[in-house]
């Protein structure tokens, strides 16, 4: 089993995804070079039989003008993905957009393209500036020689390359799979097939449909959403009952139906782990956004009985971001389901038991053990423990609103939303990165993004490549110095009105969508009464419970806390949900990292 295998395995133990396949539309041979001869492809070699029905494996295209290169690379290729893809070979760019027009002529699939950027006729960029056209969701590989580095980067930029590999890759171990087998996952993750899965029956501005849906996408779970007010599959579904069901009704593949499910049944039957395999462990954290997934990370991979608790989604808000592109070691940027997916997986791999749709509603401790009720009423103990809770988004005060959430305004970036609004306009609240992330996103789909911002500039709060890709992108524009004064529908947000700050003066605007980003506070009240907060909410720790030298009249030992351990010996706090911190994906992961470390120096002596 190869590393990528092994990473899918781990990451559907609790949630299994069917392999994908993929339909053959016709059976006409493809041209391709096979041990430097020029050969069709048989049925046998590039179809499966799955199901009583032929099938196609996805296709690798490598394309190299030096025989010896692309010899090289095809059979290194097919060692290792042969099992489950088609290695194709062309010794040029027009040979290579020869195939795959011929790919796509059949309804056949192109997972990735590994290119030689300099090639006489065609460089590898303005390959794959074409062959995207083809095959968009192919990932994209440019092989490179040294002086070729400028080029490659630039082509990050140019055509979305996902990766380039300096030659010769040699070992391939090493240098090759690794890198493939990331990219690979990745397009997994995404690529197209047959649906035969979950169905989710509702209305669009239902909030509890948007509930359903926002829970599933969230958690990595592939549904399909029918609109009963538009879809007659939907009015069959429904009608077939024996007496009308309450909505959203969930259809499950083996016929089972859920009527308007909460969390955690619908996690419980779409396979996600939701009760503990024990009642003790070394180490939980509670909140799985990226500082509770690092810690789950290193506390799972140093050798401590590691549980994790979500009560929504792995990622937390930065989950839901569109595009991270300040994250280090992602040149091309990563967008938050990504990352939280890869996280998830890889601490999943490290043997993190990780319990979705469970909240932690209180906390005592009976030294030296710490205990979690949680809201089904069991408990949970620990030696150490770990909150890691971030903040809540905070609510919009304007008259209207309230009734509107779920139908038309939006706390977060929506994700399973933002391909509803195609061609609609929506606006975005709030001038910090999450906002500018949420419209970078929504400004694929939307006719117009309008961004509503209270300050005089978004300098003050956004990073500058955000400015900088907001200020490019024709469809958004940016209202400084206003903000939300009411907000209006039927059944729905239809229009909203804002204010300018500086005169007074007032507008009213149609509006499909409003998202939501002004500020958040923190998701510490559990720990009321248990912890030191201050005045917001916000968990002390560290050298927040030292004053001038001297401990926090809290604190019960002779030794001062450690750096993020909060007022009670064993407690840590790390990430969004500590005060005084700088709040960022990075820092959060690293809060996550050296929380551990320091929860081996507590256990070492408690």
């Amino acid at each position: 089993m190869n590393p990528g295998s092994i990473l899918r395995s781990e990451s559907s133990r609790n949630a299994p995804r069917k392999r994908r396949s993929f339909t053959i539309l016709a059976c006409t041979p493809i041209s391709a070079f096979e041990g430097g001869t020029h050969a069709a492809i048989s049925t046998s070699e590039s179809q499966l039989w799955h199901g009583g029905s032929i099938m196609s494996k996805p296709a690798i295209l490598a394309v190299d003008d030096d025989p010896q290169v692309l010899a090289a690379v095809s059979r290194d290729l097919r060692q290792h993905y042969g099992e489950h893809y088609r290695v194709l070979r062309a010794a040029s760019g027009a040979e290579g957009l020869a195939t795959l027009n011929e790919l796509q002529s059949r309804g056949d699939v192109v997972a990735s393209f590994v290119v030689d950027q300099r090639m006489p006729e065609m460089s590898g960029t303005e390959f794959l500036k074409q062959a995207i056209e083809l095959f968009p969701d192919a990932k994209k590989v440019l092989l490179t020689a040294y002086a070729d580095t400028e080029a490659a980067i630039s082509a990050i930029n140019e055509v979305g390359l996902d990766h380039y590999l300096m030659k010769p890759w040699d070992p391939p171990e090493e240098h090759l799979y690794p890198v493939l087998d990331d990219l690979l996952e990745d397009w997994q993750a995404d690529a197209p097939t047959p649906y035969d899965g979950i169905r989710v029956i509702g209305v669009r501005w239902s909030p509890d449909s948007y509930d359903v849906k926002d829970f599933l996408s969230r958690n990595q779970v592939p549904y399909r959403f029918l609109d009963i007010e538009i879809d007659p599959d939907a009015r069959g579904i429904v009608a077939a009952s024996d007496t009308p069901p309450q909505l959203p009704l969930v259809v499950f593949p083996d016929g089972e139906r859920l009527e308007r499910p909460d969390h955690r049944l619908l996690a419980d039957r779409a396979g996600l782990q939701t009760e503990a395999s024990t009642s003790h462990y070394d180490l939980v954290i509670v909140g799985a956004g990226p500082a509770g997934l690092g810690a789950a990370v290193y506390g799972a991979s140093e050798g401590l009985r590691t549980a994790l608790i979500e009560r929504h989604a792995t990622g937390g808000q930065a989950g839901t971001s569109s595009r991270i592109e300040n994250y280090l070691g992602f040149p091309k940027g990563i967008s938050g389901a990504d990352l939280a997916r890869r996280a998830t997986a890889q601490a999943k791999r490290l043997g993190a038991e990780i319990l979705t749709a469970v909240e932690a509603t209180s906390v005592r401790v009976e030294d030296p053990t710490k205990i979690l009720t949680l809201n089904d009423g069991t408990e949970l103990s620990c030696r150490a423990l770990l909150i890691a809770t971030g903040m809540t988004i905070r609510k919009l005060e304007v008259p209207g609103a309230e009734p509107l959430v779920g139908a038309g305004i939006w706390y977060g970036a929506a994700v399973a939303e933002a391909v509803t609004y195609r061609g609609e306009d929506v606006f975005v609240v709030g001038g910090a990165n999450s906002a500018g992330q949420a419209a970078m996103m929504l400004s694929k789909y939307a006719g117009t993004v309008t961004v509503i911002v209270r300050g005089d500039s978004l300098e003050a709060q956004m990073s500058q490549y955000l400015i900088d890709q907001i200020a490019a992108t024709p469809n958004i524009r940016v209202l400084l110095n206003t903000q939300i004064a009411n907000v209006s529908g039927e059944g729905r947000l239809q229009q909203i009105t804002l204010r300018n700050r500086l005169d007074g003066t007032e507008q009213t605007l149609d509006a499909s969508g409003l998202f939501i980003f002004i500020g958040a506070v923190p998701h510490s009240g559990f720990v009321e009464g248990v912890v030191e907060r201050d005045k917001r909410g916000f968990i002390l720790t560290g050298t927040d419970l030292m004053v001038d030298g001297a401990r926090h009249p809290a604190w019960p030992l002779d030794r001062d806390p450690y750096l993020l351990e909060t007022s009670v010996p064993g407690i840590f706090a790390a990430g969004d949900v500590r005060a005084n911190v700088i709040r960022r994906v990075a820092s959060a992961v690293g809060q996550g990292a050296i929380g551990v470390s320091f929860i081996h120096k507590y256990l070492e002596t408690a």
